[in-house]
């Protein structure tokens, strides 16, 4: 099974770009797109093999998420059940026979970090507590533009961005624990070193030269693991500021 996570910033934008040469080119089994900055009836998407779920904001042409997947799934969940969170269409929950499937846009603290207590304090928070309760009942994967580097070794300058949106302690402590909760960043179990990122800035060249923040991830729980085949970035992939990465599990 391969399922591909990917913020497309705009999937109208995107539709421009060869995203649907993207589609047929990888043919995953799911895929999940962030920011997605519209509702299914503003967009025609000639995908007749998979089914499509959508979650757009209350706010038109701001953030959203949808996925794609050929397998129809037991059930569909959009938001984590807060009206406080769910009102941006940050999250879709799947469910699968063995596993749920979560895609998440995450809040962004902005970059004068007037979301950041709303971010570590409240969204952080509710969002494990909605995946551990998942848990529960069966094994999760996670996957989207979480808006954080973990490590230092998840950008390019992390000392100039000590106290930048999407590098502060508040937004690393969120990520850390998640980790501490068991579930595992999967790209980390075959990669672990530097210089690998899935987000350029547009300015001064920055995807060329490889200048970029890894702020999107594949997390899974523990008694997954050993499905676990692959997880990767697809770096050469264009149309977006960030780019696909991708999970293959066996089955």
């Amino acid at each position: 099974m391969k399922i591909i996570s990917w913020n497309v910033n705009g999937i109208r934008s995107i539709l421009k770009k060869g995203f649907l040469d993207f589609i047929h080119a990888h043919d995953p089994d799911i895929l999940c797109l962030q920011e997605t900055k519209a509702r299914s009836e503003d967009v025609e998407i000639d995908l007749t093999q998979y089914y499509q779920y959508w979650n757009a904001a209350q706010k038109k042409g701001y953030s959203g998420t949808c996925i794609f997947t050929k397998e129809k799934p037991l059930s569909v969940v959009n938001g984590i059940l807060l009206d406080i969170h769910d009102l941006e269409g940050r999250t879709i929950t799947l469910e699968y026979p063995t596993f749920f499937l979560v895609n998440v846009y995450v809040p962004n603290s902005k970059r004068d970090l007037s979301r950041l207590e709303y971010r570590s304090q409240q969204w952080d928070v509710d969002f494990l507590n909605y995946l551990k309760s998942l848990e529960k009942k069966k094994p999760v994967i996670f996957c989207g533009d979480l808006n954080v580097a973990h490590t230092e070794i998840d950008l390019s300058f992390p000392q100039a961005n000590v106290k930048n949106h999407g590098f502060t302690q508040q937004e690393r402590a969120g990520f850390n624990r998640i980790v501490e909760s068991g579930f595992i960043d999967t790209f980390r179990e075959f990669e672990k070193g530097p210089g690998h990122y899935t987000w350029w800035s547009h300015f001064s060249r920055c995807r060329e030269r490889n200048i970029g923040w890894r702020i999107d991830y594949f997390l899974m729980s523990p008694s997954l693991r050993p499905q676990l085949e692959k997880s990767y970035i697809l770096k050469d992939v264009t149309g977006s500021d960030h780019c696909p990465i991708a999970l293959e599990l066996s089955t």
